[in-house]
């Protein structure tokens, strides 16, 4: 007699005849009537989900009433759903930690007595090494093999670690260095729209969908696939095969209509709408565009507004599949059959969008913009989504110049500008990089850029000495496309020679500037300036040096490059000059959207992404020729700097998972917006830092140190680095800009890590307290792992972003929020109290009330609640187990026992 699981599935299950093949698949029109719903109301994204949960229903990971929730009416913002990736995508500095923490976990099993093998992936999983490139050279056509060798060089440790993965573990593949971006290979290559599975004598079909270990892989869902960030630690139990549980993301609706114009770009249009969506408040929800206007974007403009969905704060910015995503298939050169065959099946499940039927979706709020009022637009000099209008940036600038650092400013003295007139000056571009991800896949904006250089070059213009410019395309199709063109000679002769395929200066790869300028802006302190076609512009990401960071288009990338300051207003002051003298302004150089599509019509051709990709595997001799060893345990090395056995498995029976914290001392007070960059940095380790001075005694010279991102396979490294960004201001060493803090017992300033490390010999546990969006930024495993590392058992701020509280939650440590109207401020919090905390036992529920005992400094008691942000019960239970790879490790024992966690 078939079982009630058997009976559901069947009863749900179509078949789809195609092109002379059948296909089964799990019928999304038929739930209605098995659950009395009503699917037609869903939000698209909620559909993808719904059809997750009972294609993978088993009966105990996902259940009946998982199902009945995501479709009740009344659904209630903690009950949370699981979800069952098709696949799973890394980076290397994301990915390297991960494979790690698997290696690690393989040993620990070993150790045991376990059966090492079973920790192997369980769905596919694609690693791309896109975050080791640094542009050290810049500026000639032999950039990008000099960049390369010296990536090979500094990264040989973790490229042969990479390489023995490949072939240790199953269902796992790479593509190494110089391949391209990991969002760009994946929209261009990997996600195919609807995939296919072999189930007995069924080919079963299903919308593709992935989890990605970087904030960004929401790019994909411009091609209306469902994919979003994860911390590592989460990535890793999906690779591992277990369900991905989160509470049911309320979904904003987000109707464009109108078209752009012909002065704004799709950068413009996605930094318009991470203003807007941030004022808004989207923090772990879904928004899903819809509307007349979203027939005007192409999958490319789709992609740079979904890529930025961290930025506005969203888990993701999904855009549905329609006629744009299957011209967008077959233009890079996928088979008629699959792009017919992903319409049939997208009709059929009412997952293909179409405007009547959009109107019957209930979204719980929604947003609405016409394209035609977005207007050519930066984002900075801190934040992304702080939107300038391109007019307004020279006034922005000059007033944050005097401005206070509390306030968000600059805090430039007037007795420092002596000495201006021979050494860069305040407001300079220092740094014009046409960069990262999000752009570099859109060939409008960067055939844009071309354009512009070709105009000025023939002008006979040129790019100031101090600006280091540098192209970091996503994809060699760039490549390709730029040089059938011509337009690659003429970024060139602007000093836009192609650096590396990689995402480079957008993470803090942006390699020295010049050695007299470096000297300059650390003996003056001036607010040197750097604009980039990136997502990210945090304090300290871009060059620890450069503390105004703007996000631009590249189009508008050139001409700042060419301006050579911001403190200009390029709408109506010239950019530069001809060589006779006379002045030029952006609008001599703007091409029209004719001229731009013409070129795109013409020397962009499906044969360049067919070819590019039809060799994956062979790209890099170096990589190829490359040797590692064969075992299933990996041969650690106790004296290498870049590879280390994980400790978290061994720390967390240590520390007594789920005991009270009592008698904490707070590490740091931190105001709004920490960033993950703030709490675990990025770009090149410093000679001062604690990081920077255990290389040293490790016999690692100065030039050999390269960058936080490369040393994450290496825990002694990076909990060196927690919390040493910069720019970091902590309220509890005030007149110490970085990472310092005041050690209580004795007052004295020191390194954070050097605190941490006294505190932790008299065993006294450690808390982090913070303002609002605590942990923003890149879903970046470290800014947990480092904290726990340094002893530190909460964090209680005002919000957290939805990716490091999660991260937190899987390293074990306990996020705590302030009640609303409550906060540090409020509350006389000066970081010289003393907390205790109520216990967090097996019988919490998610989201109860946590009471909190602070003793002040003159011995006074003050007893106030936090709301606890363990928001499942899975997450009550990771951090009861010490993080997830604990969970995991007593999960496998036990399955060698014959049980189940």
């Amino acid at each position: 007699m078939a079982s009630g699981i058997e009976t559901m599935s069947d009863s749900l299950k179509s078949v789809l005849h195609f092109d002379g093949n059948r296909y089964t698949y799990y019928d999304l029109q038929k739930v209605d009537n098995h659950f009395q719903s009503n699917v037609a109301r869903l939000p698209y994204t909620w559909r993808i989900l719904l059809e997750s949960m009972i294609r993978n229903y088993d009966g105990s990971a996902i259940t009946r009433q998982h199902i009945e929730a995501l479709l009740a009416d009344n659904t209630k913002e903690d009950q949370e759903i699981p979800f069952k990736p098709a696949r799973v995508l890394l980076h290397d500095t994301t990915g390297v930690p991960a494979i790690v923490d698997l290696a690690s976990l393989r040993q620990a099993v070993s150790r045991a007595g376990g059966n090492e093998h079973k920790i192997n992936p369980q769905i596919p999983v694609d690693l791309v090494v896109d975050h080791s490139v640094v542009v050290d050279y810049y500026g000639v056509k032999e950039s990008i093999q000099l960049n390369e060798n010296l990536e090979f060089e500094r990264n040989k440790e973790r490229f042969r670690f990479l390489h023995w993965a490949k072939k240790s573990f199953d269902n796992f593949r790479i593509f190494p260095p110089s391949t391209g971006i990991m969002h760009q290979i994946n929209l261009e290559y990997l996600s195919s729209v609807v995939a296919r599975k072999q189930v007995g004598e069924e080919t079963v079909l299903f919308p593709d969908s992935l989890v990605g270990t970087d904030s960004h892989t929401t790019m994909i869902n411009g091609l209306g696939v469902l994919g979003y960030g994860v911390g590592g630690i989460e990535g890793e139990a999906a690779i591992l095969g277990l369900p991905l549980y989160s509470t049911i993301p309320e979904v904003v609706g987000f109707e464009l209509t109108g078209e752009l114009s012909e002065t704004a770009t799709a950068t413009d249009l996605a930094l318009t709408i991470t203003s807007i969506l941030r004022k808004k408040g989207v923090i772990g929800k879904i928004v899903e565009f819809y509307g007349q206007g979203v027939k005007h974007l192409t999958v490319f403009d789709r992609a740079t507004i979904a890529n930025m969905a961290p930025e506005y704060g969203a888990t993701m910015g999904y855009f549905p599949v329609d006629e744009r995503t299957l011209e967008y298939l077959a233009y890079i050169g996928r088979s008629q059959h699959d792009i017919q065959l992903a319409e049939h099946y997208y009709k059929a499940q009412k997952l293909f969008y179409n405007d009547e039927e959009n109107k019957r979706i209930h979204y719980e709020d929604t947003v609405a913009l016409d394209l035609a009022k977005v207007e050519a637009s930066l984002a900075g000099p801190k934040r992304p989504q702080d939107r300038i209008g391109l007019g307004e940036v020279q006034h922005n600038y000059q007033q944050l110049l005097h401005k206070s650092l509390e306030d968000g400013g600059f805090q430039m003295k007037e007795n420092n500008r002596e000495g201006y007139d021979n050494a860069v000056k305040p407001g300079d571009v220092v740094i014009a990089a046409i960069t990262s991800c999000t752009n570099t896949s859109n060939p409008h904006v960067l055939m844009q850029a071309g354009l512009i250089a070709k105009r000025a070059r023939q002008l006979g213009m040129k790019v100031a000495q101090h600006v280091k410019t540098s192209l970091t395309p996503g994809s060699r199709v760039v490549t390709d496309y730029l040089r059938a063109s011509g337009l690659l000679s003429d970024l060139e002769a602007l000093g836009f020679h192609i650096a590396g395929y990689g995402c480079a200066t957008c993470i803090g790869n942006s390699g020295p500037l010049d050695q007299d300028i470096e000297a300059y802006i650390e003996k003056t302190g001036i607010p040197a300036a750097s604009v980039i076609s990136g997502n990210r512009n945090f304090e300290g990401r871009i060059h620890p040096l450069v503390k105004m960071n703007y996000l631009a288009s590249p189009p508008l990338v050139v001409a700042y490059a060419l301006a050579g300051t911001i403190d200009k207003d390029l709408t109506k002051d010239p950019i530069g000059y001809t060589q006779n003298g006379s002045p030029v302004y952006l609008k001599d150089l703007w091409p029209d959207k004719q001229e731009v599509e013409a070129y795109i019509a013409t020397y962009i051709k499906t044969e360049m992404f067919e070819e590019r990709y039809s060799n994956m595997d062979q790209l890099n001799p170096k990589w190829d020729a490359m040797d590692s060893p064969d075992a299933a345990l990996y041969d650690w090395d106790n004296n290498s700097t870049y590879i280390q056995e994980a400790p978290f498995i061994d720390e967390a029976s240590h520390s007594e998972p789920g005991k009270r914290i009592e008698n904490a001392k707070v590490l740091a007070l931190l105001g709004d917006s920490i960033t993950t960059d703030h709490i675990s940095p990025s770009g090149a380790i410093r000679v001062d830092s604690p990081a920077g001075r255990y290389l040293k005694t490790k016999g690692v010279p100065r030039s050999e140190f390269n960058s936080f991102p490369s040393r994450r396979g290496n825990h002694l490294v990076m909990e060196r680095a927690a919390f040493g960004n910069p720019r970091l201001y902590n309220k509890l060493a005030p007149e110490k800009q970085g990472g310092f803090t005041r050690y209580l017992p004795s007052a004295e300033t020191m390194s954070i890590y050097e605190a941490a490390t006294l505190y932790k010999n008299t065993q006294t546990p450690l808390i982090v307290i913070a303002g609002k969006e605590y942990g923003t930024g890149s879903s970046r495993d470290w800014a947990a792992k480092g904290p726990v590392l340094l002893g530190v058992k909460a964090v209680l701020a005002e919000s957290f972003e939805r990716i490091h509280r999660s991260n937190l939650v899987g390293m074990g440590i306990l996020p705590l929020q302030f009640t609303p109207g409550s906060s540090a401020d409020t509350l006389g919090i000066t970081g010289e109290e003393t907390f205790t905390f109520e216990q967090i036992t097996s019988s919490s529920r998610p989201k109860e009330l946590c009471s909190v005992q602070m003793i002040r400094k003159d011995g006074s008691t003050v007893q106030f609640d936090t709301i606890v942000r363990l928001d499942s019960i899975i997450d009550l239970k990771y951090y009861l187990k010490g993080g997830i790879l604990p969970h995991m490790f007593e999960y496998f024992m036990k399955q060698e026992e014959g049980s189940h966690v």
